[in-house]
């Protein structure tokens, strides 16, 4: 079925400094325009509806995806960099935001490929570059491997695929992806809200770096979240077959030879640098770029140099294989796009 669009139009407005974070600024950049003149917003159907963003500018479409435990408004600090220079598409996935959450729907990595699928299909995206972040790894690198032609660029920001020896995973992850404790603990949370705030609020604190950011944005995203529990919950559970099944397609990775790009926050303590390091001994073409100070929620941390290396992504890129590409330390910042 088609996409139903509807057009909002917004005013044009500046980006913004990036690096000053002030209460007063973190509110614009939440509710200020990401374009600079208007969106369409519609549904992608796949049985059930997806809430899509699509803002207009010149191909290939960047399409970002969000993580758990979060939704397409965690861009909303880099979209004002990216909109109006390329076109861009924000999705929430089905379970979280505003696509529709299905009771009892199987929230897994598989079917979060098929929501991404949809997205690209109903919008008649022909190319796009892919910019994963957490969870959102394993889908949008199972649907390049599937599409590799239709692949400008994939753009790794704070993920993961299969299991990796130096991945750590956050202790909420930790709580609700082992059955012993995930047993214990959902009764509790569906019946109190207060442990489920204050577990949020202090996990999603360590991925954002300034408190004045954090002070303003965990409300909100606290807010977004709770409808979400039960995809959450269910992609917990999914999680380990989802690490166990994803290593064991590295051949396929190291076949892929569309460019790559892996941009980290370098202080995340869980998807960290070392996470980074082993995306580049996978993928034949991947380049590094470790960002200093910032955490997990890097797009959040450095939203200006984020925007700058999806926006150059699709540049043509050497090999990564320790001869031709420099160390992470010597990395450049990306030259703005044009």
């Amino acid at each position: 079925m088609p996409p139903v669009p509807r057009m909002i139009t917004t005013p044009i407005t500046a980006p913004p400094d990036p690096h000053v974070t002030t209460s007063r600024q973190t509110r614009e950049l939440i509710t200020m325009t990401t374009t600079p003149s208007a969106f369409t917003e519609l549904w992608a159907e796949r049985r059930h509806r997806i809430r899509v963003r699509d803002y207009p500018g010149d191909p290939p479409a960047i399409v970002l995806m969000h993580g758990f435990p979060d939704d397409q408004h965690l861009y909303d600090r880099a979209l004002p960099f990216l909109a109006g220079r390329r076109r861009v598409v924000t999705f929430d996935f089905l379970g979280w935001g505003e696509s529709d959450k299905p009771p009892g729907y199987p929230y897994t990595a598989q079917n979060q490929t098929g929501d991404l699928d949809a997205v690209i299909t109903q919008l008649g995206l022909d190319e796009v570059v892919l910019v994963a972040h957490d969870s959102s790894g394993p889908p949008a690198i199972d649907w390049a491997l599937a599409n590799p032609a239709r692949v400008a660029a994939l753009v790794l920001l704070n993920t993961y695929y299969g299991w990796m020896p130096s991945l750590r995973p956050p202790e909420a992850i930790i709580l609700y992806a082992t059955p012993i404790l995930r047993n214990l603990a959902r009764p509790v949370m569906r019946l109190f809200d207060w442990p489920n705030r204050a577990l949020y609020f202090w996990q999603v604190a360590r991925f954002i770096r300034d408190e004045a950011v954090r002070r303003d944005l965990l409300p909100l995203y606290y807010d977004r979240f709770r409808a979400a529990r039960p995809a959450f919950w269910r992609l917990n559970a999914d999680l380990p077959r989802t690490l166990i099944s994803r290593a064991r397609r590295a051949p396929k990775l190291r076949a892929f030879d569309r460019p790559v790009r892996v941009v980290f926050g370098a202080d995340d303590p869980y998807l960290n640098a070392g996470v980074a390091r082993r995306f580049t001994k996978l993928f034949p073409t991947a380049q590094i770029q470790l960002i200093p100070n910032a955490r997990h929620y890097v797009q959040v941390d450095e939203p200006q140099l984020v925007a700058e290396a999806i926006l150059s992504s699709h540049r043509p890129v050497g090999r990564s294989d320790g001869s031709s590409t420099r160390a992470p330390s010597e990395q450049p910042s990306p030259e703005p796009a044009p």
